[in-house]
């Protein structure tokens, strides 16, 4: 672990005693193993997490830097147990957000979650409830923090920690740039002793030094754990047939496995393909129904099925630490994205396997793809003005109203590019013109607005409606003049009618005000922060949007050189992109493989080892740079290529300061 900034020493035994004496604002009530055993079940740490805890604990702020399937969330879970008062968690996803929220009170610690599927007397239902409850947790988007709504109810709330999950956001330089981002630091100041701990899974050092000062760190540290994965074997080849390799691999390793395709409608295809060829497979997009997502999910899970082929809505969020092999049937167009993808594998520890699959025209997509997410200012322009009539939108109007928005249906009217939309919308968003929110499943709500005399009078002046309002409010506790979820198939079964038949009773019962009928929507919705303009007048920071491809740009080539790389390690190119240095190659991509076929073939292989040997058992241990010094440049590579073998197969290992010594 590598702590940058500022090294803080392991707190004493006595620590936590003497803490919760001298700080007036927060006190801790237990240890963090305590907590961890209480709630987690776990009976020690993972790497890192304890430090990062004691950290956080101690009122200083801290920025996290842990790989997919680090821990991250224990990493301000335990410490909010630990401090006094209630846990603010800014996070940008939704489906996030419900996921971790449901995790926690599943282990009985009471959480809240606004987001923004929810209407303005559903979010001040859940401010009043964190206003006047011991709830611990409530996790909000960053779009919320200018409300007034939210502005007036945090003086209210005792907060003792404020939690900025994926924090790569906050930075124009990072790979998902959320502009609301910015405004936690307007926050900070309404909450001037409170600790802050950034939490993610992948920032440069650019990205880090961002976070850092947009967030107003004070006594701050970083924690930054190694990129390397170690059991986890990365390879890349160029292949005729992308379908028939992706079969033969699954056919030689057992167990789950994950397939990422970009293309909906290929995961369905790639499916059934492998389906044929005897394999157990399904497949996933946030295109389908949220029953059956939820059923695919549980089955891959449940290990019902081995293979699930999916978009890159699979994955946030599931904790499943036994999958074997994660394969790219397409190049991500980011290292940041594919590096988290890949790392769903192996998070058990024992080996796992990402693949990472091309042909020659997916190279030129991907450079063709740069033009498309950044377009020009006059198609930027088109598409806004396309939007608003879509969504019926006129001139000057539209300040704050949502809409639900399907990309499909509109490019399909319109005749745009999806690519191009999707991207002028995220420039537009970063612009501060809109937002969009994610694609999340939203049940069913409903509120009785009317008084009980009028549910009384119901029964005479509209009796069709009776039944089912009476079923709803046995069924239902606490639906009066509050918003509860309700499920149309369970009134169904109970009134033993059609679901079709409650759902045009229950709209029926809203547009005569005895109920708010909120119907079940899991569509991505565009929320206008301005009036529209005309699109002459769109105003676009362009030197920006021209920065912003450049870093892209990067990004492309860089994936584009990792897939295509034949001789450097690709576990350390890959880690070299986030700047961390690696000495030896991994030994276990499909290049250091091939490597070490070849190192085993050449006749110098013998002489450099029983150097190596002589040099251990002569001095005690060898340092690795000045015996490469000692070669030609041409044969360091090879040295090196030696010594990695040796460590695999346990002839030597590394002592504390890296050197080189005999084998205990």
């Amino acid at each position: 672990m590598k702590q940058r900034d500022k090294l803080l020493p392991i707190p004493s035994s006595n620590y936590y005693s003497i803490f919760a004496a001298a700080n007036s604002t927060n006190t801790l009530s237990q240890t963090p193993h305590s907590i961890l055993k209480q709630y987690w079940h776990y009976d020690s740490f993972r790497p890192q997490q304890e430090a990062i805890i004691d950290h956080v604990v101690s009122g200083k702020d801290t920025l996290a830097i842990l790989p997919t399937g680090g821990g991250k969330s224990i990493c301000y879970q335990v410490p909010a147990l630990m401090l006094k008062g209630s846990c603010l968690v800014i996070s940008p996803l939704i489906a996030l957000m419900k996921d971790q929220a449901y995790g926690l009170q599943q282990r009985g610690i009471k959480s809240l979650v606004v987001h923004s599927g929810m209407n303005s007397d559903e979010v001040r239902r859940t401010y009043l409830q964190m206003s006047s409850s011991d709830y611990t947790f409530l996790f909000v988007s960053p779009e919320r923090l200018k409300s007034t709504l939210f502005l007036d109810f945090l003086t209210d709330w005792k907060i003792g920690l404020l939690v900025v999950d994926e924090a790569h956001c906050i930075s124009q330089w990072g790979y998902d740039f959320r502009p609301a981002y910015l405004d936690i630091a307007m926050l900070r100041e309404s909450l001037p002793k409170v600790p802050v701990i950034a939490l993610t899974a992948s920032a440069t050092p650019l990205v880090q030094k961002d976070i850092i000062e947009k967030l107003e760190f004070r006594e701050e540290a970083t924690f930054f754990s190694t990129f390397a994965r170690p059991n986890l074997s990365f390879s890349a080849f160029e292949v005729d047939s992308k379908i028939v390799k992706t079969i033969d691999i699954l056919r030689k390793l057992k167990g789950s496995s994950l397939v990422y395709c970009r293309n909906r409608r290929h995961t369905k295809e790639l499916s059934d393909a492998l389906n044929a060829a005897g394999l157990s497979a399904d497949y996933y997009h946030a295109g389908l129904e949220q029953e059956e997502r939820n059923t695919k999910q549980e089955n891959w899970i449940g290990n019902k099925i081995d293979v699930m082929v999916c978009t890159n809505a699979f994955g946030m969020g599931i904790d499943k630490a036994d999958v074997r092999c994660v394969i790219h049937f397409d190049i991500p167009d980011t290292p940041e994205a594919y590096y988290q993808e890949a790392g769903r594998a192996g998070r058990d520890g024992t080996k796992a396997y990402a693949v990472l699959l091309y042909q020659k025209h997916d190279l030129a997509d991907l450079k063709d793809g740069i033009i498309l997410k950044y377009p020009d200012i006059n198609t930027i322009r088109n598409i806004y003005e396309a939007l608003a009539y879509y969504f019926q939108v006129a001139i000057d109007d539209g300040l704050e109203t949502m809409h639900d928005f399907e990309v499909a249906d509109f490019c399909k009217k319109f005749k745009f590019n999806i690519i191009e939309v999707l991207s002028t919308i995220k420039l537009l968003e970063q612009q501060g013109y809109w937002t969009l929110s994610d694609s999340v499943f939203l049940p069913s709500r409903v509120s009785v607005t009317c008084s009980k005399q009028d549910i009384e009078n119901l029964e005479k002046l509209h009796p069709e409606l009776d039944e089912i309002i009476k079923h709803v409010l046995r069924m239902y506790s606490g639906i009066w003049h509050h918003y509860v979820p309700v499920r149309e198939m369970q009134i169904a079964q109970n009134a033993r009618v059609g679901r079709d038949y409650v759902q045009l009773v229950l709209r029926k019962l809203s547009a005569l005000g005895i109920i708010d009928y909120i119907e079940a929507n899991d569509k991505p919705q565009l929320f206008y922060l301005h009036e529209r303009l005309p699109k002459n007048q769109l105003n676009l920071d362009m030197e920006l949007i021209q920065t912003l491809k450049k870093r892209y740009e990067e990004r492309v080539m860089f994936m584009i050189g990792f897939a295509t790389e034949k001789t450097e390690c690709r576990a350390n190119k890959l880690i070299s992109y986030f700047k961390e240095e690696s000495t030896l190659p991994c030994g276990e991509c499909d290049i250091c493989l091939s490597n070490r076929r070849q190192i085993r073939s050449r006749g110098d292989f013998e002489s450099v080892r029983n150097n190596i040997i002589l040099e251990i058992e002569l001095s005690g241990s060898l340092n690795i740079d000045l015996f490469c010094k000692q070669h030609s440049s041409l044969m360091q590579e090879q040295v090196l290529k030696i010594i990695r073998f040796m460590l695999d197969e346990r002839q030597v290992e590394l002592n504390g300061v890296g050197d080189l010594i005999k084998k205990k």
